[in-house]
């Protein structure tokens, strides 16, 4: 499956159903569908069966959803309020353009754009201050409250409008890198070389408090865990570098730690090493910051060893993600380098 298409597909916390249509349909072609089931809370589990019950239980998770906003009322002259849907910086959202509501076959989604007060009605403090998610609103053309909660109305998903581009020296630019860019690579990953019991977990709701894998890796009770996410960069302009977590273009971020997990020593170490000898790029994420599904895998049940893998991006959480395609490579190289080693 192509990263251009997972990106530009719609799925929000809570609302993941036509990316995990996508990749139910992927991983049953590629394992069989026995071998493919839905949890509770919507995660797709996929599991292979391996043929060394001495191997450790291993699970591969990246999460399927990406950050939007969702409709909460409507003005007197049909303008939609919202509030976010994940870790949204009200910054990256005045005069972007939206979709409201998912495409269906028989009914497209609305094309909107974020807006507020016009920058010559501002006052000199309101220009110094950054606008609030309350202060904002969305205009779809409707002509009245009354339209705008016709085809719009509480609890619909609005999802960024960008598309996956190329651009630059081998750089991407989408909506959703955050975390398609891991789907991606699992999807990739079916096939991969190992000997033991593998379970690839597609979860739902991280952006929305990393609710999907602490059920998933329940019910796959793997001995080892490696998560592939996506992180943030911060390495743009005069950043210090004191603050830069990592860098787009240097290979996969390797994670000792961040505010929800302590990754494995023993992991880590040897995936730094394994990216040395194979030549395969890797860096470590110098600042700590953030979390991940990491946080609740490795709690999970009795517990296990769990690592965070994850593609630098720019401008994360916004309509404008960037990465570089061979950091991306990079992270599928990196895990199936491991697993053959096993």
């Amino acid at each position: 499956m192509e990263l251009k298409t997972l990106c530009e597909t719609q799925g929000l916390p809570g609302r993941e159903e036509k990316v995990r249509a996508m990749v139910r349909e992927a991983c049953e072609q590629a394992l069989g569908k026995d071998a493919v089931s839905l949890d509770g809370l919507g995660s797709v589990i996929a599991v292979r069966r391996g043929s060394d019950p001495t191997r450790p239980r291993v699970l591969l998770a990246a999460h399927m959803d990406e950050v939007g906003l969702m409709i909460v009322s409507a003005t007197e002259e049909g303008l939609l309020r919202f509030r976010p849907l994940g870790g949204v910086d009200a910054r990256v959202l005045v005069s972007k353009r939206v979709r409201v509501g998912y495409d269906q076959a028989d009914k497209p989604s609305l094309p909107g754009v974020i807006g507020a007060m016009a920058i010559h009605q501002q006052t000199a403090e309101d220009r110094k201050a950054v606008l609030p998610v309350e202060q904002l609103y969305i205009d779809i053309g409707a002509r009245d409250k009354a339209e705008a909660e016709r085809v719009a109305p509480a609890g619909t998903p609005v999802t960024f409008d960008a598309p996956c581009v190329p651009f630059g020296d081998g750089l991407v630019l989408a909506k959703a890198l955050d975390d398609r860019v891991g789907v991606y690579n699992l999807l990739r990953l079916l096939d991969a070389p190992y000997a033991g019991d593998l379970v690839f977990a597609f979860t739902c709701q991280e952006e929305g408090g990393c609710r999907g894998a602490g059920t998933a890796a329940r019910r796959a009770q793997p001995e080892i865990a490696l998560i592939l996410e996506c992180t943030t960069a911060n390495d743009l302009g005069d950043m210090p570098e004191a603050l830069q977590v990592c860098r787009v273009g240097q290979g996969v971020c390797v994670s000792f730690m961040d505010n929800t997990s302590i990754g494995n020593a023993e992991l880590y170490r040897a995936m730094l090493a394994l990216g040395r000898d194979r030549g395969i790029p890797c860096q470590v994420k110098t600042f700590v910051a953030g979390g991940n599904d990491a946080g609740e895998i490795q709690r999970a049940g009795v517990g296990c060893r769990t690592l965070a893998l994850s593609v630098p991006c720019r401008n994360i959480h916004s309509a404008a993600g960037v990465c570089s395609l061979s950091d991306i490579r990079a992270q599928e190289d990196l895990v199936r380098a491991w697993l053959a080693g096993r």
